[in-house]
């Protein structure tokens, strides 16, 4: 069994380790060799902690031999994207300036997942920042991803993403500011949660009343997401806007489709203002018959607000503008091209700009609601179209008539729920005929993440794709 075990869910795994089918050791112990043989193609890594992770599955297993395992999550191997500070380990934000950094303290989203009792395998790669939607920085070659090498696993969670749907652990931390988790999870068929603004607290923050980043989980299954959400979820005092509520640390998301009965769900292909490859709209319809049948109404609409895009710019380009400052200042070779335009004209903005920027997300807000006191959920297709070439630069930005540059217009279906704060779940819905993954987006309500996790549980058991793996060689 043990050289399958980094195939399995974090929810088989934790059944195996409760009924002593198998030891958080054999298991870290599989994925760790899976890691070392497949990580120099994928580059989902910047650093392995393979000592570490050894010596904390030896104390899960001595947990589960005595009975106490801490939660479902202890002995279950994971991952951190390299924008979270973690205690002793390396943490590079991407960049140059950070190459060689170590913190002395975890983050929020570390510690918890540190208490959790989980295996943690190491450092999942990223833009530098964060800032872009492919996962490329100067401290290597590209991550790549894993059901095409030549191709970009999206990011800035691509390293995470290319990292679970290669077996490189069952469950990853993701953090989406304009689709960073939703972006790679679709362009490499996992499972990716962004959820409500607040339900996972962020610390430390800088900016906590101005941003839009949502930490979250990357899974191979929605019942995974649930479990690594159940640990990362809960209000702290240092993160103000952390959703005051509780997160039930037992939510299971119902894959029978009952909590379906009776909803409104809007689909829109496009939103309205966009454009989207014939052949992913298709992929993305083609899930509406599963809601129907499990009870919810369907309607075909758009929402009700236009393109987000050139407000969305201000603020998210002031705010890397400011994050990128010192390395842009003391090292301008360690800035690319891309992330130098983006800090000069983030520089170039006035006051003034920023905040009818936030103006404007205020009234985006305002028609969300509108639109969603109608439905209870929306769903569209995740991305315009399938990964792009790796090693690219900007990639590719164009669909159809449309240009993709540069008003974040490959991610227009992303970045309008970061902004509104809503819960938002991406899913395999299929694969293109050149056997590409292709992501389905579930949107909620404000604060109904539950209500997402059921929905796309329900797509799950009646479309599963959790046992179609990449070949790897």
């Amino acid at each position: 069994m043990n050289d399958a075990l980094w195939s399995r869910s974090a929810t088989e795994l934790t059944e195996l380790i409760e009924q002593k089918q198998a030891s958080p050791v054999e298991i870290t112990e599989s994925v760790l060799d899976r890691i070392e043989r497949h990580n120099g193609t994928l580059r989902a890594f910047l650093t392995v902690t393979a000592d570490q992770a050894l010596d904390e599955a030896k104390a899960a297993e001595r947990r589960a031999t005595a009975g106490e395992r801490i939660g479902p999550l202890d002995g279950i191997p994971y991952s951190i994207k390299d924008l979270e500070d973690t205690a002793g380990i390396r943490t590079t934000y991407g960049t140059k300036l950070h190459e060689n950094h170590v913190p002395h303290t975890d983050s929020l989203t570390a510690a918890r997942l540190r208490s959790s009792g989980g295996v943690l395998l190491g450092k999942t790669n990223t833009p530098a920042y964060g800032y872009k939607d492919m996962t490329e920085n100067l401290l290597g070659g590209p991550c790549v991803n894993p059901w095409n090498t030549s191709k970009t696993p999206g990011g800035s969670s691509g390293g995470a993403a290319s990292a679970v749907a290669a077996g490189f652990g069952p469950v990853a931390q993701g953090s989406d500011g304009a689709g960073s988790i939703r972006t790679p999870s679709s362009l490499c068929g996992v499972v990716g949660l962004k959820p409500s603004f607040g339900r996972v607290p962020v610390w430390p923050g800088g900016d906590y009343w101005g941003h839009r980043v949502h930490n979250g989980p990357i899974a191979r299954t929605v019942a995974d997401a649930a479990l690594l959400l159940s640990v990362l979820a809960g209000p702290d005092p240092r993160d103000p806007l952390s959703v005051d509520q509780a997160w039930p640390s037992d939510f299971r998301p119902d894959p029978s489709g009952a909590p379906l009965r009776g909803l409104r769900i809007a689909f829109s292909p496009d939103f309205g203002y966009g454009e989207v490859e014939p052949e992913i709209a298709e992929l993305a319809a083609s899930a509406l018959p599963v809601f129907a049948e499990y009870g919810a109404t369907v309607e075909h609409r758009d929402p009700s607000w236009a393109n987000p895009g050139p407000f969305h710019r201000v603020i998210y380009h002031s705010g890397l503008a400011v994050r990128a400052e010192t390395e842009y200042e003391q090292h301008p070779e360690w800035v690319d091209e891309w992330l130098t335009e983006i800090v000069r004209e983030g520089r170039s903005l006035t006051a003034i700009d920023l905040k009818k920027a936030e103006t404007e997300r205020g009234q985006l807000y305002d028609r969300a609601t509108e639109f969603f006191s109608e439905f209870d959920l929306l769903v569209s297709p995740q991305l315009p179209f399938t990964a792009w070439d790796a090693g690219s630069g900007r990639g590719r930005t164009e669909v159809g008539s449309l240009s993709l540059y540069p008003d974040f217009r490959r991610s227009f279906m992303c970045y309008p729920f970061n902004l509104t704060g809503q819960p938002a779940i991406t899913l395999p819905c299929g694969w293109t005929t050149d056997g590409m993954p292709v992501g389905l987006q579930i949107v909620g309500r404000w604060h109904r993440d539950d209500v997402v996790l059921h929905a796309a549980a329900a797509f799950e058991a009646a479309r599963p794709f959790a046992q179609r793996w990449p070949e790897l060689g």
